[in-house]
């Protein structure tokens, strides 16, 4: 069985460290992504980062994603509230999905309490900041794992 995840992230996360730091901390993309392949080697999973403001390309790195990969980690961002062409892509795949929000969006505004995402998603992540990626990989280690 294929050990290969895909960590997607929606639009505005290519300025994680510049936009609002008292929100979503200091950490870079580019961080995280760093962070997010330590995690995945020390776990023997590979991983396949992307980023992308427009919700065409999540939606077909989620259809691409369904002939390789094991997992999908997925913070949509804004996409999370607004985006049913999203969740039904990921209704498609068949492995674990993990949400992950780095703030946490149940203390934030009310739009941001509703996720469409959350209907396809095995688990949800959020407030943990940034380290909520690696936690999201160690769980989807251990689902694909129990799959086996």
């Amino acid at each position: 069985m294929t050990r290969l995840v895909y960590v997607l992230n929606g639009p505005n996360l290519n300025l994680l460290g510049k936009r609002q730091p008292q929100i979503y901390g200091h950490e870079t993309l580019a961080d995280v992504e760093r962070d997010c392949r330590g995690a995945a080697a020390e776990l023997g999973l590979e991983i396949r980062f992307h980023q992308s403001n427009r919700e065409y390309e999540i939606i077909d790195w989620i259809h691409e994603a369904r002939e390789v990969a094991a997992g999908i980690v997925i913070n949509p961002a804004a996409f999370t509230h607004t985006s049913v062409a999203i969740l039904d892509a990921l209704k498609t795949f068949e492995g674990p999905i993990i949400e992950v929000h780095i703030s946490n969006v149940h203390q934030r505004e009310s739009f941001r309490h509703h996720s469409y995402v959350t209907l396809a998603a095995s688990g949800v992540i959020a407030g943990f900041g940034t380290q909520g990626y690696t936690l999201a990989l160690q769980r989807v280690a251990r689902l694909i794992g129990e799959a086996k």
